[in-house]
């Protein structure tokens, strides 16, 4: 069982997370410059190209808010501000090193329960406008989460099973000598593809979609929208940051120390999500939903069994 983390990184958590998402936002700017532009002729460049994230959240600072016709601005904030609390929550239970602000017997249990809290958010951001637009994209993300829960969650499942416990803490300690993305190489990248479903990011964007003049978002301005793209960032952070404990080994490695290889593999994880958006397009859920139930549900449950097989015969 890891060591209780101190009751200031409790505090720290939101920061950080904020942090690494604004990061990661630069990130992905400075690569979509690229694209767009080709690359960055001076350092200055690729600073500017890197902030301009920040820049775009101090503009919706001061942007005004958008009104609706008989919208349930209640409903509506209330979802776009659980985005970011569901990420911070299952950030909760991800351990930094061998510490975690919480390690809870169920902790796996508690990560996914926070990826039902961002179904329920999206979908509120979406329902409160009144919008047409926003509806659909908010109804979308609820078909999204139906296409990649179960392949999610086997995969998950598959890493408690191979540690013989929920608890987050139990899943790290046993992969000292081995990590699990050695002998379970599909419910890793499986669980990669759902973290960029449960982010609702990239080539799962379809919520967010530019065919539904920005879905969920499209009504939101200012703070609102500020709030809900920053929460996507962070989920998107967490998620990454959670398939080092599950599969890489959290923070066991040579030489330096657990908190250091939990944040070079959560920052390599982070990258790889960041650069392979560009490798696919955005999928609609009817075709996502096909594979899931036919490809990927069997493989996970081939995983877990070959997992289930080795455990019993340790």
């Amino acid at each position: 069982m890891p060591d209780a983390a101190p009751l200031w990184a409790t505090v720290i958590l939101p920061v950080a997370l904020a942090v690494a998402a604004v990061v990661t936002a630069g990130f992905d700017a400075v690569l979509s410059g690229a694209a767009e532009r080709g690359p960055a002729g001076s350092v200055r460049e690729a600073g500017r190209r890197a902030t301009a994230p920040l820049r775009e959240a101090l503009r919706l600072l001061v942007q005004q808010p958008r009104r609706t016709t008989a919208a349930d601005r209640l409903l509506g904030r209330l979802g776009v501000v659980l985005v970011p609390v569901a990420a911070v929550l299952a950030g909760a239970v991800l351990p930094w090193g061998f510490r975690s602000v919480s390690d809870p017997s169920v902790g796996i249990v508690w990560f996914n329960a926070m990826e039902a809290l961002a179904w329920a958010a999206v979908w509120l951001a979406g329902w409160g406008p009144n919008s047409a637009l926003s509806l659909i994209g908010g109804y979308r993300f609820l078909a999204q989460g139906l296409a990649y829960e179960l392949p999610h969650m086997f995969a998950i499942t598959t890493a408690a099973l191979g540690a013989e416990s929920l608890r987050v803490g139990d899943v790290v300690a046993a992969q000292d000598g081995l990590w699990f993305v050695v002998w379970m190489p599909a419910a890793f990248v499986v669980y990669l593809l759902s973290a960029l479903a449960m982010a609702f990011w990239g080539p799962f964007a379809y919520p967010l979609a530019r065919d539904a003049a920005g879905g969920a978002a499209v009504e939101l301005a200012g703070v609102d929208r500020l709030v809900l793209l920053g929460g996507r960032w962070m989920l998107l952070v967490v998620t990454a940051g959670f398939s080092v404990p599950l599969f890489l080994g959290g923070g066991h490695g040579p030489l330096l120390p657990g908190w250091a290889w939990t944040l070079l593999k959560t920052v390599a994880v982070l990258a790889l999500l960041v650069a392979g958006r560009r490798l696919l397009p955005v999928l609609r859920m009817e075709r996502y939903m096909e594979a899931a139930w036919m490809v990927l549900v069997p493989l996970t449950l081939l995983q877990a069994l070959f997992v289930a097989v080795v455990v019993l015969n340790r």
